[in-house]
């Protein structure tokens, strides 16, 4: 159950929003749309990178592999600033237009160095200082857009629906994560074919398209929006309670005092026996119960966000070694065809849509009810967990099978083989960053839900970054990755994934039991 609060909203002349006029579920399609298109410019970036970092720029895998984790990483880590700007200084809407900008302005100066020869590097040689500044001035230009972008579009949609009806909610970010999947089909079948076929000149050109198409699209929706305006920060919020609560820690507070407050307070929050150390900052006159009982709802969110972290470090390897896996096996359907690497990704996000639409036609008689609903969520998220403990095992298996032809039998083994990796991690993604994207918007305060939001991407943020540190450590320790992978221990190193994120299921259920 989240906090319940009276939430107001404007049009776009500042006058109170008319239901009917403004908002509802077409400005919410709206969302779901421009969300594919910059999805689909986005995955179709990050996922042909490791091959333009050592075909074009001419990187080493391990450097290219970091390179990849560090930009995705970024990318969503970024968006817990993006939803903590949409939240505090701009509107949703803003936020988004603005980010929207930055990303365009990096896709451009990618696209300028894919067509300028000067701005590449030549003759099998390392970058120059220039060649790289532009290519990391325009990478995490991207980046700094993209974070904004996903911190703040899916509040924005949720807020043209609103809270009170629970299954138009449910339904909004099922067909929102609908889109994020299609966005992610279009970019490994299309934008692939077009980088395979076309070169990179016309993949980043057509990519600038879309991105720049996707900002006007949503522009155009300007009218029919309904608006939030900034509640200040929410950080600052927080901050002050805390520190008021540490200052009067040696005080007493009676449980006549916490219920009287409680009972004034707008919030209703089922956390209200937690944390009961921040109700000592309500004997400061300036502390609101509200303020504490935002404090307290958003605490209780973290423990369910962390423990989703090293499940998103199991689902970088498909951007990143499961590449070099395909790279290496038999793409051929025909003498005339072989499947392009990158689009290795095709069959499980098809699975996904597949299974987006069927929970969102048969699924709104589970969730029936607000409680059901958020019960249903952590369960969804547990489910995804326990699956990637179980696609890392058989990644580890198809990996021995894989060597053991190769350096045996000199036989590539065919790509389907990495199949079951591939949908089993993206089916586990979808259980996961879905049920946290809806549950996340469900239980945090109406002022903070664009950085509560963000939690969900901010996991997958976490989970590329350690990758690319457990990369680092695991190959300095034990020197298992190499550039030949049939020289390499990847098998071993998916092993201590499986292992890790073993262990982190019990932690999950652990927190999710408790929440």
């Amino acid at each position: 159950m989240q906090i319940e609060m009276e939430e107001k909203f404007e049009d776009w002349r500042g006058k109170e929003a008319i239901s009917g006029k403004h908002g509802g579920i077409k400005a919410a399609f709206i969302a779901c749309v421009v969300e594919t298109m910059e999805n689909m410019v986005f995955l179709a970036c990050s996922t042909n990178f490791m091959m333009y970092f050592t075909k074009s720029m001419n990187y080493s895998t391990p450097k290219a592999a970091t390179m990849v984790t560090n930009f995705v990483g970024t990318s969503f880590l970024l968006t817990i600033f993006g939803g903590f700007v949409a939240d505090s200084f701009l509107t949703r809407f803003a936020a988004f237009v603005l980010f929207g900008s930055i990303e365009l302005l990096g896709l451009i100066m990618l696209t300028l160095q894919a067509h300028i020869t000067k701005l590449q590097p030549q003759g099998g040689k390392k970058p120059s200082t220039p060649q790289s500044t532009v290519l990391f001035t325009g990478l995490y230009a991207i980046a700094i857009g993209v974070g904004g972008v996903k911190g703040s579009l899916p509040a924005h949609g949720g807020d043209q629906i609103g809270t009170r009806n629970q299954r138009l909610i449910s339904g909004f970010f099922n067909w929102y994560f609908f889109s994020v999947c299609l966005g992610g089909f279009l970019a490994v079948t299309l934008m692939v074919w077009i980088e395979e076929n076309k070169g990179w000149s016309s993949s980043f050109t057509i990519s600038t398209v879309v991105l720049a198409s996707a900002i006007f699209i949503f522009v155009a929706g300007f009218p029919m929006y309904r608006f939030k305006r900034p509640a200040g920060s929410p950080l600052t919020r927080i901050v002050n309670v805390f520190v008021s609560a540490t200052r009067n820690r040696n005080r007493f507070v009676t449980d006549a005092e916490v219920v009287t407050q409680n009972h004034n307070s707008t919030d209703k929050s089922i956390h209200h026996n937690k944390f009961k150390f921040l109700n000592k900052a309500k004997l400061n006159n300036k502390i609101s119960a509200t303020q504490v009982e935002e404090t307290r709802t958003f605490l209780a969110l973290l423990p369910i966000f962390g423990s989703t972290i090293i499940m998103n470090c199991c689902v970088a390897q498909m951007g990143t070694f499961s590449v070099q896996q395909g790279m290496v096996t038999n793409r051929k359907l025909s003498r005339s065809f072989e499947i392009p690497v990158a689009s290795l990704n095709a069959i499980p996000l098809l699975c996904m849509l597949s299974s987006l639409a069927l929970y969102e036609l048969f699924g709104k008689r589970i969730l029936s009810n607000s409680e059901r609903s958020s019960s249903f969520n952590l369960k969804r998220i547990g489910y995804g967990l326990a699956l990637t403990s179980i696609s890392m095992a058989v990644a580890a298996i198809v990996e021995v099978k894989r060597k053991h032809e190769a350096v045996h039998n000199n036989i590539k083994i065919s790509v389907f083989w990495l199949e079951l990796q591939f949908v089993m991690l993206s089916l586990s993604d979808m259980l996961t960053v879905g049920g946290m994207l809806e549950f996340f918007f469900r239980e945090s305060p109406a002022s903070m839900r664009s950085m509560s939001t963000a939690l969900g991407w901010c996991s997958t943020a976490m989970g590329f970054f350690l990758s690319s540190v457990l990369v680092e450590v695991v190959n300095g320790i034990t020197g298992w990755l190499r550039d030949d992978l049939n020289e390499s221990r990847l098998e071993l190193f998916y092993l201590v994934l499986c292992v890790l994120n073993t262990l982190n299921l019990f932690n999950y259920i652990f927190w999710a039991k408790r929440y």
